[in-house]
């Protein structure tokens, strides 16, 4: 496959993930710009906030298909070009995270472009590349979320428990394969993800973050 085609792909693929689910949703259904209240993402979580846990869960589903179906356009274009998978993929969460459609002038003149912090694309990736990877990644990130407390956290270690997966599953060279370049696509995709986390990691060393679950539980008490 040639390098234009490819690079075609991994602009589609950064389409699919720039669909603003959330914004739509919220739009439609109560008529605000979900980027104008709580934390601005357009995420199933904020929407979820804004506009009901129907729309939230909605938002969430779809956000996880585009990681998904990016990966699935590059394995069906390619056949087996593990790069082009992984870069596909890593697309989808950079559109989803900074979304053409969602551009904007800010007061200072500079450019902005809204999205969410790809928590759910990135595990919309994994499945793509390894379905498996659902049964240790919703588990990890939901005794993360419950017992640490964190959402960014456990938003986080999608990604980076993404890497950790597929190098043990090339390691010992499991089945189905899991090429080597999938290591990549997790370390690369929390790279993204910490970038556009960067607020919620200020408030973790300010120790400001909003607590959830048990510990919210505990401190109320």
């Amino acid at each position: 496959m040639d390098n234009m085609t490819n690079i075609g792909i991994v602009l589609i693929s950064y389409l699919i993930g720039s669909i603003p689910f959330g914004f739509l949703f919220v739009k439609i259904k109560t008529g605000k710009d979900i980027r104008d209240v709580k934390s601005g993402r357009t995420g199933g979580t904020n929407a979820g906030r804004v506009a009901g846990l129907g729309v939230g869960i909605t938002t969430a589903i779809l956000d996880v298909f585009k990681g998904t179906v990016a990966v699935m356009l590059a394995r069906g274009a390619s056949g087996d070009n593990a790069w082009l998978e992984v870069f596909s993929a890593l697309a989808a969460i950079t559109g989803h995270n900074y979304s053409i459609f969602l551009i904007q002038r800010r007061l200072d003149g500079k450019i902005r472009l809204g999205g969410g912090a790809g928590g759910a694309t990135c595990f919309g990736g994994s499945l793509g590349l390894w379905a498996g990877s659902a049964l240790i990644l919703l588990p990890i990130a939901g005794l993360i979320f419950y017992f640490i407390g964190y959402a960014s956290l456990a938003t986080l270690s999608v990604a980076f428990v993404s890497a950790v997966i597929f190098g043990v599953r090339a390691y010992l060279n499991l089945s189905p394969p899991s090429p080597p370049e999938y290591i990549y696509f997790g370390l690369l995709a929390g790279l993204i993800m910490l970038w556009s986390l960067r607020p919620n990691i200020k408030r973790l060393r300010e120790g400001t973050e909003r607590l959830h679950g048990y510990r919210a539980k505990k401190n109320k008490v």
